[in-house]
């Protein structure tokens, strides 16, 4: 990418996104347009992140939660504006990059490991 289009970019990004990678669960505040009229509501959508991909203002990322049975997929941009907030419910420990297995996967199989906080590893590291 040209440097000056990536100046450009760089000052459209969000600075209010945390910081989540692919195997954590994330609640993505979503805004809704409804009806003919101007109303708006926010619509949480809760599941794994699958994957990021791209970057700058094109970067995206993949949800994936389960719904009375079925699986359902979203692809956010992550700097839209239509993403009113974004928030990291649990971090995942997972060893790939894209969760694509995951569709296969039903029930306790596709459970993801729960990734250690840096606080409690620093607890324990402290005791010995």
């Amino acid at each position: 990418m040209k440097p000056i289009i990536a100046k450009v970019e760089e000052s459209q990004l969000r600075k209010d996104i945390p910081e989540f990678r692919p195997g954590d669960t994330v609640r993505v505040h979503v805004r809704l347009k409804e009806g003919e009229g101007d109303k708006e509501r926010i619509q949480p959508f809760e599941g794994v992140v699958m994957g990021r991909r791209g970057e700058l203002a094109g970067e995206s990322f993949t949800v994936r939660r389960v719904s009375f049975g079925i699986g359902v997929e979203r692809i956010f941009p992550v700097h839209s504006p239509l993403i009113s907030a974004i928030e990291v419910v649990r971090q995942g420990r997972v060893r790939r990059a894209k969760l694509n297995y995951l569709r296969t996967r039903k029930g306790k199989a596709a459970r993801i490991k729960r990734a250690e906080a840096p606080e409690m590893v620093d607890a324990a590291a402290a005791k010995e």
